[in-house]
């Protein structure tokens, strides 16, 4: 963001946390039923986060909730500021989808000592007391690691004798594509990869840094990659977005990805399972972006002051190159 677009955001945030201030100062009326929650979104880097956004502010319309919405665009002090606008309006609930794991503590305690209760989305957090907040609800993304690392082993495992082709004198060399820094898909999605094949010495991950999610990274990231390193066999990337980029670098050197290459992809976004289809990509894990209806239901259990359970995961799937791909409804993003 340059300068000039960053002091108009500040300004924006600035204005925003003035009036809900002023707001705060007046009593909502006690003829007023309906929930308001506040809700911060990391921002609108990718096809899924927009479905995601979408899923929430179209969930809180058809529940009746009122959606207090702030995009933070990446920056981790954008939601601290958000959260506590939140906070000083009173809202009912708070939801947020932490952009990193760590660095919650001082504004949840804020939120506590408010008796707001909190629910974290999408991304879990590290905190030092979990009562904190009252329930994460996403994606299981240690699983999604250990789905992606068992296509893998089923890829080069013969059908005929059971046995895995790679070993330690002919290893697949794999290329890791990691999500932002510090963030728990990029934690929780290298650890269940690298826990699946620990007991696999024939599988070497001998490059593995960030592309933040972002395809025009993705690309940037496998033009480095086919520069410097000649001889790999996998990509195994956090998400489409960066997939997608890495496919454009490939095709621009005439590799013909998925062929040449396996490629494993973390999302289930349309673009990447169409390419999937067109046997551009191998395996893609479905990371699934639809959780506005369970925010909706998991915020009026708790404006009610009722229990919620601590961890909530979205059902998902995986897609592979050996499935029949021809009945997946559109994906909606």
């Amino acid at each position: 963001m340059n300068s000039k677009h960053s002091f108009l955001y500040n300004l924006i945030i600035a204005l925003a946390l003035l009036c809900l201030s002023f707001l705060s100062c007046v009593k909502k009326p006690e003829e007023t039923k309906g929930i308001i929650l506040g809700f911060s979104q990391i921002g609108a880097e990718s096809a899924w986060r927009n479905c995601n956004t979408r899923s929430v502010q179209e969930a809180a319309a058809e529940a009746g909730i009122q959606l207090l919405f702030f995009n933070a665009e990446q920056k981790q002090e954008n939601q601290i500021k958000a959260i506590r606008s939140f906070i000083a309006y009173q809202v009912d609930v708070i939801a947020f989808v932490p952009i990193v794991s760590d660095g919650w503590e001082n504004v949840l305690v804020e939120a506590k000592a408010a008796e707001i209760p909190v629910l974290v989305c999408d991304r879990e957090i590290n905190i030092y007391s979990e009562s904190l907040y009252a329930g994460y609800l996403g994606t299981d993304m240690l699983k999604e690691g250990r789905t992606a690392a068992e296509y893998l082993l089923k890829k080069y495992t013969d059908p005929e004798t059971g046995k895995i082709s790679a070993d330690r004198r002919n290893p697949v060399k794999i290329v890791e594509l990691q999500g932002t820094e510090g963030s728990a898909p990029a934690i929780l999605r290298a650890e269940g990869f690298r826990e699946t094949l620990a007991e696999h010495p024939g599988f070497e991950i001998i490059y593995s840094k960030s592309g933040d999610f972002l395809r025009s990274k993705g690309y940037e990231l496998m033009c480095e990659i086919l520069e410097g390193l000649q001889d790999f066999h996998v990509i195994y990337s956090h998400n489409d977005g960066m997939t997608l980029g890495a496919i454009d670098a490939m095709k621009e050197r005439g590799i013909k990805p998925g062929e040449d290459i396996v490629i494993i992809s973390i999302d289930a976004e349309q673009a990447a399972i169409n390419a999937l289809r067109r046997g551009e990509i191998n395996c893609v894990v479905e990371c699934n972006p639809k959780q506005g209806p369970d925010i909706m239901r998991l915020a009026n259990s708790l404006a009610r002051k009722e229990a919620i359970p601590r961890v909530i995961f979205m059902e998902e799937e995986v897609f592979t190159e050996w499935d029949d791909l021809s009945n997946i409804a559109p994906r909606g993003y």
